[in-house]
């Protein structure tokens, strides 16, 4: 099929009216995402389509496992690196059926991308030609979207940091903000913390926004950045188990970076999990405590991301800063870690290591690599020389906490 120069040389009121020219010309549905895989326009419908296209329209996003095969396919990589059109075989199990795509670029950046849907014909040659030329005609409309779009978000920023640093503490005058800046809003929320290695590049933004806006296991409201710190307002899918869906999200946001692209060191948390906006400071300050209490017991909350999960740590910023004062002292862990130093025993190791299981002898024995008699003989030997009752859970509690406070104190 041939065609003329420059068969996008007139206006065109919309991208619409564009991606009808394009189906027009191929002969097959046309599809045009920006980078982040969000429905910008679509062609208009013909006897077929397939299943990926249909979602894709119905949601205004491609469905996250599809954009999941395509990644593992190579394609989307293919895509982010060159200016020619890549061709796509049937991934029949995320119904996708064979399609041509072709990236739209501004310099050396891929803004969009244009989808054609192959149904009763291959496109060839000539078309894969003309497709190209759609890509660079497409490019000053997508750009004038992202204009719009860069202002509204500005907007959007100020706001998000007004909300973290409680200068909006009225649910009231929050919700009027969030009708006014059309922001979603949800029943239940939290905000997130993702700590990098170094400040966040515009690169690394780019990456980042990426997997925020192709992810479809949680809703994401709001976002910013505070040089190594990426900052989420974002809301659980269901209320049932919104605790685990948080923890799901950090997990899947950390192999994603890590497979796509090659970023691995990152800390993770969340706040308090929350159903009205006033508390969305709250909810912030709890996840920087997570990730204070990470960098200072990495070992012993290394499985730990959400401020709820954190247990007695989340009183050890104001019980060290009482210790240091020397408002705190137990008197059984002196006597305690007099007795190991002079008789260079490991009494104190022992009582956390059973602490550390659940009071388990079995799996504090073998954590230990000792007989379950010696453990219990040992134990015997602590509540006789700290004079405390093993029995007494508050005792145990006490002794405990202050033994990791003192562990952390010697470590730094």
């Amino acid at each position: 099929m041939k065609y003329q120069d420059d068969p996008f040389k007139g206006n065109f009121d919309s991208l619409e009216e564009f991606a009808d020219r394009i189906s027009d010309l191929l002969q097959c549905p046309i599809t045009i995402e920006d980078a982040n895989h969000r429905l910008i326009a679509y062609s208009a419908h013909d006897d077929y389509t397939d299943p990926a296209r249909t979602a894709t329209i119905i949601s205004r996003r491609v469905p996250e496992k599809v954009i999941n095969s395509l990644w593992k396919k190579g394609v989307i990589p293919a895509l982010l690196n060159s200016q020619e059109p890549l061709r796509i075989e049937t991934i029949s199990e995320v119904g996708l059926g064979n399609r041509v795509a072709v990236s739209i670029w501004k310099n050396q950046e891929v803004i969009g991308f244009i989808w054609a849907l192959e149904t009763d014909r291959t496109l060839t040659k000539d078309d894969l030609e003309l497709l190209k030329k759609a890509a660079k005609a497409a490019k000053n409309k997508v750009l004038q979207l992202y204009m719009r779009k860069n202002k509204r978000e500005e907007r959007v920023q100020e706001f998000f940091w007004k909300l973290l640093t409680g200068h909006i503490t009225s649910n009231e005058e929050i919700k009027e903000n969030f009708d006014f800046l059309q922001i979603p809003t949800a029943p239940l929320f939290s905000v997130f913390v993702f700590r990098f290695a170094n400040d966040i590049t515009s690169d690394i933004e780019k990456q980042i926004s990426y997997i925020l806006q192709t992810t479809q296991q949680i809703q994401v409201l709001l976002y910013t950045m505070d040089r190594s710190d990426f900052i989420l307002l974002a809301a659980p899918k269901s209320t049932r188990q919104p605790l685990a869906e948080c923890n799901q999200f950090i997990a899947s946001f950390a192999t994603k970076m890590k497979e796509r692209f090659h970023i691995s060191d990152i800390q993770s948390s969340f706040g308090g999990i929350y159903e009205t906006f006033e508390h969305i400071e709250k909810s912030y300050k709890e996840a920087l405590t997570v990730l204070s209490m990470k960098a200072k017991f990495p070992e012993q909350t290394s499985s730990i991301y959400g401020y709820q999960q954190l247990g007695m740590y989340q009183f050890f910023d104001l019980l060290l800063e009482k210790k240091q004062q020397g408002e705190l002292t137990n008197s059984a862990l002196a006597k305690l870690q007099a007795y190991d130093k002079k008789h260079r025993t490991n009494l104190i190791e022992t009582f956390e290591v059973f602490f550390d299981h659940d009071s388990n002898v079995n799996e504090t024995a073998k954590a230990l690599n000792i007989h379950p008699n010696t453990l219990s003989y040992r134990l015997k030997r602590i509540g006789e020389i700290g004079e405390i009752d093993l029995r007494d859970m508050n005792q145990k509690v006490k002794l405990y906490i202050d033994i990791k406070l003192a562990k952390y104190e010697a470590s730094h």
